[in-house]
């Protein structure tokens, strides 16, 4: 297994302001841009009112341009 193929279960998560609850355990969540795994361990990247997570910065300012931009 590497980061790349966490293998195992996708987790069902509640995602919060400063931490995320685990409502289904599992090894990874997918990005929502993306589509690839991003292992539970490696998850730094959410956003509370769309509740769905981002492999890192890129993804969640692409995400955040398509749903905000217009309106910034």
């Amino acid at each position: 297994m590497n980061k790349y193929d966490p293998g195992g279960p996708e987790a069902k998560i509640e995602y919060g302001d400063n931490d995320f609850t685990i409502l289904k355990p599992g090894n990874f969540v997918r990005c929502a841009v993306s589509g690839e795994p991003i292992p539970l361990d490696e998850l730094r990247y959410w956003s509370v009112d769309l509740q769905e997570g981002y492999r890192g910065p890129e993804e969640a300012m692409k995400r955040w341009k398509q749903t905000q931009g217009a309106n910034a």
